[in-house]
C-alpha cells in the first residue's frame, strides 16, 4: 500500500497520506489505482464528511508520476494515455471537501491532486513548481488545471521556467494558489483544523457548496482539457530524449532553480 489512511483524524475527517518517502511521494500506476479507489470507496463513508490529503514526510508533498513508470500510448496524436487522470476526489465523483497540505515540493503531475482540492495549506518551506518543458514535455493537464486557481501570467511563468524557478509558499499565499501558510511542520494540523470545522457542518449544505463553487469554472476547465491530449502528443520529445534531459539534470537551466 501505498497510501495510509487515517479515518478519525479528527471528529468526521480522514487523513490520506501518500506514503512513497523514498520517492518524493511520486506517484506509480499501483499509488494511482488507489487513490482512485480510495476517493470511490470514501463517496459512500458517511463517517467521514472531510478529507485531508498530505504527502509522507517534509521533502515533498508529491513530485509527479514516478519516473521509472512505464505507459504505453496509442499511436494518434490524438490521443493520450494518462494514468494521472483518474487520481483526484473529482474525477472519481467525491463531492466532500478535500484540503491539501503542503510540507516540501510540489511539482508535476502533483497538480492533478492539488487541482482538485478545495484549498491548500502550506508550510513556509513548501514550492511549487512544472518541470515539464525542462524535459521536453508540454504543461497541458497541469497548466491547465493551475489556471483555475491562479492568475495567467503566474500560472504561464510558472509552466514555461521549468525546473528554474519555483513559487514560495509566500508568492503562493500572495497570488491566491495557498489560502494559510503554516510554520515548517505544521500544514497538517492546520489543515486538520480547518477540516474539522468543515466536517461539524451539515453535510448537505457542505457538499452543494463544493458543488456549486465548482460549477463555477466547470465549463471552461472540461474546455481546456479537452485539448490537452492532441497539444501533449504533438509536442512532446520521445520518452527517450525524455529520459536523457532528466538524467542530465542539474538544477534546471543552469545553477540551483530560483525560488521567488
Amino acid at each position: 500500500m501505498a497510501l495510509l489512511i487515517e479515518r478519525e483524524a479528527a471528529d468526521g475527517v480522514a487523513l490520506v497520506t501518500l506514503d512513497r518517502p523514498e520517492k518524493l511521494n511520486a506517484i506509480d500506476l499501483a499509488t494511482a489505482e488507489e487513490l482512485a479507489e480510495l476517493w470511490r470507496e470514501l463517496r459512500y463513508d458517511v463517517g467521514v464528511r472531510a478529507v485531508v490529503l498530505t504527502g509522507s514526510g517534509t521533502r515533498a508533498f508529491c513530485t509527479g508520476i514516478d519516473r521509472g513508470v512505464s505507459v504505453p500510448q496509442p499511436p494518434s496524436p490524438y490521443a493520450v494515455d494518462d494514468p494521472l487522470l483518474r487520481i483526484g476526489p473529482k474525477a472519481n465523483d467525491l463531492w466532500k471537501p478535500v484540503i491539501a497540505a503542503v510540507e516540501g515540493m510540489a511539482c508535476g503531475g502533483a497538480f492533478y491532486l492539488l487541482g482538485e482540492a478545495e484549498f491548500i495549506v502550506a508550510s513556509r518551506d513548501a514550492t511549487f513548481f512544472d518541470p515539464h518543458t525542462t524535459y521536453g514535455m508540454v504543461s497541458a493537464y497541469e497548466a491547465v488545471a493551475m489556471a483555475q486557481r491562479m492568475p495567467f501570467g503566474e500560472v504561464a511563468r510558472m509552466a514555461l521556467m521549468g525546473t528554474a524557478e519555483r513559487i514560495g509558499a509566500a508568492r503562493a499565499h500572495t497570488i491566491g494558489l495557498v489560502s494559510e501558510v503554516t510554520e515548517p511542520g505544521g500544514a497538517v494540523a492546520a489543515a486538520l483544523r480547518a477540516a474539522g470545522v468543515i466536517a461539524g457542518y451539515p453535510t448537505d449544505a457542505v457538499q452543494g457548496t463544493v458543488r456549486a463553487v465548482w460549477a463555477a469554472t466547470e465549463a471552461a476547465r472540461t474546455q481546456a482539457m479537452a485539448q490537452a491530449p492532441a497539444l501533449i502528443a504533438l509536442g512532446n520529445l520521445g520518452p527517450e530524449r525524455q529520459a536523457e534531459l532528466f538524467a542530465g539534470r542539474k538544477g534546471g537551466g543552469g545553477g540551483a532553480p530560483r525560488v521567488r
